[in-house]
């Protein structure tokens, strides 16, 4: 137990100091989401009406209704391109070196992802200093709540990253993944467009991704209403719902680095 604490924690220190030094992916991760708030909820504010709204039960804006959304945009980008540094370590040979060594191969998944979750955390908790300027008023139980909810999703998208970058031999493949596979998986999660007004496929589809309970859960906590597209699961089970992800992810991620080396 003390060699794989000491070797997943040296990983994710490794993680978070290699991070830091590249400022450029702290303005990327953060910046981005950051610019699609701004410009996508400035746009499209006077063209959205929440579903609160029609029913004469509440109001939200597009920036309002998007900012949870914005939260889960920058834990997909942070925890998802952090876990390219495999793919950089495979080519370093560093990595081979890190197997080689006498601990488990889930002692270094878990280093890796637990960098990932931090530096995705991080970023997200710094953006959340601008929620009261959306409105957002959290009492101590609901902040406790998205704390939690942030780092539950942040391991699990570090995890998914992990599977991918684990198999995959160059960055542009990486990025082909990405943009093939994980921005619709962000988009499919509610955070641009209610559920409630999509197709009867769309929304069984939309149903079936696991950060739909996430953004679910972020909208529930901060404005504390039943939002038609926040209505799919209670506060708990949206919670459970992502810790359920987390957990397949970890152990996806176990099972992948056991039967496929890093050569």
């Amino acid at each position: 137990m003390r060699a794989y604490t000491l070797a997943s924690w040296t990983l994710l220190q490794r993680e978070v100091v290699r991070f830091l030094r590249q400022r450029h992916r702290i303005v990327g991760a953060l910046g981005t989401p950051l610019v699609f708030w701004f410009l996508i909820g400035s746009g499209l504010g006077r063209s959205f009406q929440s579903p609160l709204a029609r029913s004469g039960e509440a109001h939200l804006d597009y920036l309002q209704y998007f900012f949870p959304g914005t939260v889960v945009l920058i834990l997909l980008f942070t925890a998802i391109f952090s876990t390219i540094s495999i793919i950089e370590d495979r080519r370093e040979g560093f990595l081979q070196g890190v197997l080689v060594a006498p601990i488990p191969r889930s002692a270094i998944v878990m280093g890796k992802i637990l960098g990932g979750t931090v530096l995705a955390a991080s970023q997200a908790f710094l953006f959340l200093i601008l929620a009261p300027l959306v409105g957002v008023r959290m009492s101590f139980a609901d902040a406790g709540y998205v704390v939690s909810l942030v780092l539950l999703l942040s391991f699990a998208l570090t995890g998914l990253g992990f599977v991918l970058a684990w198999r995959l031999d160059s960055t542009q493949g990486f990025h082909a993944i990405m943009n093939l596979f994980l921005m619709p998986l962000w988009f499919l999660s509610g955070a641009l467009f209610p559920i409630s007004g999509a197709p009867p496929w769309l929304r069984a589809v939309m149903e079936m991704n696991p950060l739909t309970y996430s953004v679910s859960g972020l909208h529930r906590a901060f404005y504390h209403a039943q939002e038609a597209s926040a209505a799919l699961s209670s506060p708990a089970f949206s919670l459970g719902i992502t810790f359920a992800f987390a957990a397949c992810m970890f152990g996806l991620s176990a099972a992948v680095a056991r039967t496929k080396g890093a050569t």
